[in-house]
């Protein structure tokens, strides 16, 4: 999945004519000291990240952020607003009242903790592991991590039905790194994890703080050693690990799954179930014994106090701030709290919302246009299949017939989720995060071994990001994102095609990339390559791995090339794809001079400044331990340097910063 993604190429369609077309590009944003052959991206962008200040209340900031401020401020007033505007609706009142739930502050005050007493007193009531594990199974319906979790989603090797998915979990830090690595900085997150543990169950009014806090610490310590890597958790057929209660109860002996289930609202004719992490769970089962009651007490205590920590009172969002967002983070101050509410709504009644927001922001012709636009970049993609020189014959038609099965989903979904069931009330926030997680849960346990309904998103309208689903063979591009700075129609067609062009190929070729070639046309884990087609492919890959690694985007810190890699073929393979729709759409024309750029040119320095981002340091290591994605200079620079139309288009040289000799690029597509 693609965390920046968009939009539009004009292949088949007459170009819109426009007075005065402008370039499409920011030169304010340069960095004249250093010329695009050495650093396509500084020298597009250089200027911009001295002088950019990241604002206190945010870990990165770039074009991505900016679209994200506009969303939240967009969903602000429509929820605010939205008994005004809607009177009539009855998910406009849900949304009216969640929101002001949330800025209440003088009701959130006086409840104090009492909305959580109910779970806090049921957690302190636990007598034994087979409680305990109940309890992981019940706090898991209301949002609260345990070392297991539930998710229900098309199965891998039978697209057409749900299955449940059991991964491991628990952790209330980032990834295992953040308690195995020895790195200083990892180190003082550590230090200040305790800190947070501690200031929370003072919070609660607990005695020995510092030595229960230790003894969390010390749990998780333990459950990190046996987790999977993130790259790790990456190999789509190491992850499947499909079993019955029996063979499940078999393979981790003495864990109490039937209670697990049970208590986690798992129908008991449940009967297959995919483990994702089977070591994991092997171990998980000596740990949960050798671990004493208390111990796991005040275990998910911790974890059901950080859950809900930005609903209670002051004291408690302000511990949260201190570890989650200026430890991890590097934020200087707190993001304002109507942003908070706002984030509240899209993940409780997203939909809601969204339905909303298309309304005012999204009108028909745009969804129209956009469909059209998607369909014709899929015309390129096919007459590039037919030219790969490592793709033989047989696994063409495979690859054909997996790209003509692509859904296509553009804007906004075409059936709206039903909230008639979700009770929502204006002076009860803790309640309404309760019920709003409870309502999702369980609609998603509910479908277990039901038919795959392929209308549904897994993204609100008013997201800006996109993704490519590989169960579901499908692309899809929510509305928020399908607007400038990104696809600019008063821009000339390099500008777009560099920003926007690269970014939808990069969509469209996940369905080919590592883990995406698993998947046939149908969405179903199934291997159509000829074993040639495959060695040829990891062949190529595989030096993606070895140039990625070489990054350090901050000191003592390099790029996991494994990690990185199915994103790294998605941005290598859609830059070369919009650059040959790009020369495509010129139709023999040459394209103007404007600038001072050719219009190959301007197609990569737009491709670079689509990129344009700034990032605190911790966000920066959080994201280099966590994220499947590149940082946004090594996506840039990585994937030109790879493109010949880079090097023709700046007539790079040996000795040149980006040079890369023809016999070393990896050409994809």
């Amino acid at each position: 999945m693609k965390h920046y993604s968009l939009l539009c190429l004009f292949l088949c369609f007459p170009l819109v004519v426009f007075a005065a077309p402008k370039s499409g590009l920011d030169v304010s944003h340069f960095d004249h000291s250093v010329r695009f052959q050495d650093d396509l991206f500084m020298a597009a962008n250089g200027g911009w990240q001295r002088a950019a200040t990241i604002p206190d209340d945010k870990s990165s900031w770039g074009i991505d952020e900016e679209l994200n401020e506009q969303s939240l401020e967009r969903v602000r007033e429509l929820s605010s607003r939205a008994m005004l505007d809607n009177r009539n609706d009855v998910d406009a009142q849900r949304l009216s009242d969640f929101y002001a739930s949330y800025m209440d502050e003088a009701t959130v005050e006086k409840l104090g903790m009492g909305p959580l007493e109910p779970e806090l007193t049921e957690i302190a009531a636990l007598q034994s592991i087979q409680a305990v594990v109940g309890k992981f199974g019940k706090l898991q319906q209301i949002g609260v991590q345990s070392p297991l979790v539930f998710s229900v989603v098309s199965d891998a090797k039978d697209s057409v039905h749900y299955a449940l998915y059991i991964s491991q979990s628990g952790l209330g830090m980032p990834n295992r790194d953040y308690y195995l690595d020895k790195d200083v900085r990892f180190t003082h997150a550590r230090k200040a994890y305790l800190e947070y543990l501690t200031r929370l169950f003072e919070l609660d009014g607990q005695v020995d703080s510092v030595k229960r806090a230790q003894a969390i610490l010390d749990l998780e310590t333990r459950l990190a050693k046996v987790q999977w890597t993130e790259a790790r958790n990456r190999d789509d057929k190491a992850t499947y690990n499909k079993l019955n209660r029996q063979r499940l109860a078999q393979l981790a002996k003495g864990f109490p799954w039937a209670k697990l289930l049970s208590e986690a609202g798992v129908k008991y004719n449940v009967n297959t179930m995919v483990l994702q992490q089977p070591s994991y769970a092997k171990a998980l089962a000596k740990i949960l014994t050798s671990t004493p009651v208390e111990v796991w007490r005040d275990y998910l205590t911790a974890h059901l106090l950080d859950a809900f920590a930005q609903a209670l009172p002051d004291s408690f969002v302000k511990a949260s701030y201190a570890f989650h967002e200026q430890e991890l983070s590097g934020l200087k101050a707190q993001v304002p709290r109507w942003k908070r509410a706002v984030q509240a709504i899209n993940d409780n009644l997203g939909e809601a919302a969204g339905r909303l927001y298309v309304a005012k922001y999204f009108p028909p012709e745009s969804k129209a246009r956009m469909d059209a636009l998607v369909k014709n970049l899929m015309i390129v993609y096919a007459r590039s299949i037919d030219q790969l020189s490592w793709m033989s014959p047989p696994t063409r038609v495979r690859a054909h017939e997996k790209l003509d099965n692509y859904g296509i989903k553009i804007g906004y979904p075409g059936k709206w989720r039903d909230y008639s069931t979700l009770v929502v009330k204006a002076d009860d926030l803790v309640g309404n995060l309760k019920r709003g997680a409870a309502f999702e849960y369980r609609r998603n346990i509910g479908r277990i071994g039901a038919e795959v309904d392929r209308t549904e998103w897994s993204m609100t309208p008013q997201t800006v990001n996109a993704y490519y689903d590989p169960q579901m063979n499908e692309i899809v591009f929510p509305a928020a994102i399908l607007q400038p700075p990104y696809f600019d129609p008063d821009a000339d067609d390099a500008a777009n095609y560099g920003a926007t062009g690269a970014t939808i190929g990069h969509e469209i070729s996940h369905g080919f990339d590592d883990q995406g070639s698993l998947y046939d046309k149908f969405g179903n884990m199934n291997n159509w390559w000829k074993p040639a087609d495959h060695t040829a492919f990891t062949k190529l890959t595989s030096r993606l791995v070895s140039q990625y690694k070489h990054y350090q985007p901050i000191p003592g810190r390099h790029v996991n090339g494994l990690l990185t890699l199915g994103e790294n073929i998605a941005d290598v393979s859609g830059l070369q794809i919009a650059f040959k729709a790009y020369q495509l759409a010129l139709n023999g024309q040459s394209a103007p001079v404007m600038d001072g750029f050719t219009g190959n040119q301007r197609f990569f320095i737009s491709y670079a400044q689509s990129w344009n981002t700034k990032r605190r340091e911790e966000w920066a290591l959080q994201l280099l331990a966590t994220d499947p994605h590149s940082p946004e200079k090594f996506r840039t620079n990585g994937a030109a340097e790879n493109c010949d139309g880079f090097h023709d288009s700046f007539a790079t040289q040996p000795g040149d910063g980006m040079y890369k000799a023809p016999e070393a690029r990896i050409r994809i597509w």
